[in-house]
């Protein structure tokens, strides 16, 4: 019995390293919009944890969901895939903006009718999916739609209603499974608008015909669960600036003049409360309704696309120069005086239109300072599309309300406020310097897009040495701008911030020469796209030092010597006597790079990786053709192999049972396992330990 256990215990855990994943089918569907008009749909349906990628991803990102449909004399395409909403983020990994679908998702197709004759539509599907903590190999499937004769060729069957046969082969490259083979499934559809069931043939489960109604509405619910964090960011940013407004010349003085007004004009003390709570209110209102009038605008959908082009990044890139210019001093920007007077006058009626035009005119004087950073917040807003703008005047106002009604119901705190001065006029130049750093991550979004290579990395980061090392130097007084009062002394709180910003322009000169910047990732250029890869001065790699390299091997991640082929890599091995680590992974594989650039440049992790291992890191996504005499029909998946990255991928499989990425083995000079396989772990001590035990079992032997 013990022994029984024991051989379960290890079955288990063998059946948990070596896994096939199939995260991903596809159902067809037919659907008839006229005579002629037919809707060709593909629903997706994937598993719990994973995603899929949408069609478009920029050049250097994931592999995008294609698809490829056969050409033919009976139909033709009308326009392209359209594709459901699905979920934006910002991908830390590849630095760019990336679209998937989680769950479920429909695709469609339009096609025209040339024929009344039956006849087929073949479409392939090729596609990437990846979850928290693998990818796998792109995989190609092939979905098949029959279209019966139409009434012109059935005469008295005129009537009845069109029928399909939808067939899905999978046709995977490499294909990722071990004993799964391709699957053939025939389904016949009644394509009637009244009937929700498929009729399928004896044998088969009965299965519900899809609800697109049902699923777009999921999938607008799952849009808004991923998009609640950034929106919480884009209130607590808004908040913040509005705070910051209220630190500016223009709003500051307002607070006792107008609490002072309320209390005294009020006949008691509840009705001055009261009064000043609706004022503040109508502040929220009225900002509110800006950022629901760019909504309006612009759309919510079409304002995250905006956020990826190039003149809307240039336009913004404008603006908050004209921005950052009117903060330090060069001018004011100003509404119409005629406005001023007009809501003037209607802000003494009294009542509630007249609090309200107060507050309009509240926000119309102090435009010149509010203008600016309400126009920042609405840009990077709008950027994250949806209600963000909404959300975002609703942070900002509330910041610049809620003063008015704490003040309103405790007057005595008025004592308490600094006396306006100088100071105001500095937060305003501060705020200047940090639009003048913004605007030129705009420009720089623009020239990534174009690949210009005008803004790369290195001049980035001297651009924004130079814009708070400018900051840094006013800060300690040594630059003066127009509107500054004599300073006699530095405060403290001056010299603090100060003190600061010093200390970030010094974290942000070793960017130069290379190094990652953490603090700031996402707003430079990535490393890749500069003048130098390795940083200002070093062509050799990271250590600034030339490396000899074996016969068929190349630098890798953080310069470590690798072959991309096995039987290279484990020659060389035999001739050095060292063991290896199998690196199945690929170029878009996402926590691939998260592994190269999180765990292995730790120096215990670096050094076993630099001087006791040969990496062999075989790409299951690699496109080269292997020649033809290299070709072959695999053993496990009955396909042909045709490139190097199928070739890697079958090999996964047939030895490992496994077809997802990263996944590291450890093997000794005859191809024999040191110890069980590792798939992603981001946690460096369990790695390090990973790697040191099958060092071990390899000394040991």
């Amino acid at each position: 019995m013990r022994l029984f256990i024991t051989g379960i215990f290890f079955l288990i855990v063998s059946l948990a390293q070596s896994q096939i994943y199939d995260p991903v089918s596809f159902k067809p569907d037919v659907q008839k919009i006229d005579d002629t008009h037919y809707a060709l749909s593909i629903h997706a349906s994937i598993e719990p944890g994973w995603h899929l990628y949408a069609q478009n991803v920029p050049d250097g990102g994931p592999v995008p969901t294609q698809f490829e449909f056969t050409t033919s004399d009976a139909y033709e395409l009308n326009g392209s895939v359209s594709e459901p909403q699905g979920h934006v983020v910002d991908d830390p990994i590849f630095e760019m903006r990336i679209k998937y679908f989680s769950d479920s998702a429909e695709f469609q197709q339009v096609i025209e009718r040339k024929t009344a004759e039956a006849f087929s539509v073949k479409a392939s599907v090729e596609f990437m999916v990846c979850n928290d903590e693998s990818c796998l190999p792109p995989t190609i499937k092939e979905v098949v739609f029959e279209l019966e004769a139409t009434a012109a060729t059935l005469n008295e069957e005129a009537t009845k209603p069109l029928q399909k046969t939808n067939e899905v082969e999978e046709q995977t490259v490499p294909k990722n499974g071990d004993a799964t083979k391709s699957e053939s499934t025939e389904v016949e559809v009644v394509n009637a608008e009244e009937q929700d069931t498929l009729t399928l043939k004896e044998g088969d489960q009965p299965i519900k015909k899809p609800n697109s109604d049902l699923e777009n509405t999921k999938a607008e619910q799952e849009e808004e669960a991923a998009d609640s964090r950034n929106l919480i960011s884009i209130f607590i940013l808004s908040f913040l600036g509005g705070f910051a407004a209220l630190l500016t010349p223009c709003v500051f003085p307002m607070i006792p003049m107008t609490v002072s007004f309320f209390t005294k004009q009020s006949k008691t003390r509840a009705s001055g409360i009261k009064n000043a709570l609706l004022y503040g209110l109508f502040i929220i209102v009225i900002y509110v309704v800006l950022g629901s009038v760019v909504v309006a605008i612009f759309g919510a959908d079409s304002l995250n696309a905006l956020s990826t082009n190039v003149w809307f990044n240039l336009i913004f890139f404008g603006l908050l120069l004209v921005f950052a210019f009117s903060f330090l001093g060069a001018f004011e920007i100003v509404l119409p005086s005629s406005w001023v007077t007009k809501i003037d006058s209607q802000a003494d009626r009294g009542g509630l239109i007249g609090i309200f035009f107060m507050a309009l005119a509240l926000a119309i004087v102090s435009f010149s300072c509010t203008g600016p950073i309400v126009g920042t917040l609405l840009v990077e807003s709008a950027s994250q599309g949806g209600v963000a703008p909404i959300v975002g005047m609703l942070g900002f106002s509330m910041a610049i309300a809620l003063p008015f009604a704490l003040f309103a119901a405790f007057p005595g705190w008025l004592n308490s406020l600094p006396k306006s001065g100088g100071w105001l006029n500095t937060v305003k130049v501060v705020l200047g310097f940090l639009e003048l750093a913004l605007a030129f991550k705009f420009l720089s979004n623009a020239d990534l897009v174009l690949q210009l290579h005008l803004l790369e990395r290195e001049t980035f980061l001297a651009i924004w040495i130079a814009v708070f090392g400018g900051l840094a130097l006013y800060l300690f007084g040594k630059i003066t701008l127009p509107h500054d009062s004599p300073l006699a002394h530095i405060s403290v709180g001056r010299l603090s911030l100060g003190l600061f910003v010093l200390a970030f322009v010094v974290y942000l000169i070793p960017g130069l020469w290379g190094a990652p910047l953490q603090w700031i990732s996402g707003f430079p250029p990535p490393a890749q796209y500069s003048e130098s890869p390795y940083g200002v001065g070093n062509t050799k790699g990271v250590s600034g030092t030339s490396i000899e390299l074996p016969p068929h091997a190349e630098l890798g991640p953080l310069d470590l010597v690798t072959f991309k082929d096995y039987e290279a890599g484990m020659a060389y091995a035999k001739k050095v006597n060292k063991p290896v680590m199998l690196d199945f992974t690929g170029y878009a594989c996402v926590n691939c790079r998260k592994m190269e650039e999180r765990v292995w440049p730790e120096p215990q992790v670096q050094q076993v990786l630099r001087d006791e291992l040969i990496l062999i890191s075989l790409y299951v996504d690699d496109k080269k053709e292997l020649p033809e005499a290299e070709q072959y029909v695999s053993e496990t998946t009955g396909k042909k192999i045709k490139t190097i990255g199928n070739k890697w991928s079958d090999f996964q499989i047939k030895h490992y049972k496994a077809n997802a990425q990263p996944y590291y083995v450890l093997i000794d000079n005859e191809g024999e396992n040191l110890n069980d396989p590792r798939a992603y772990d981001p946690d460096v001590d369990s790695y390090l330990s990973w790697l040191q035990e099958g060092i071990k079992n390899y000394n040991n032997k």
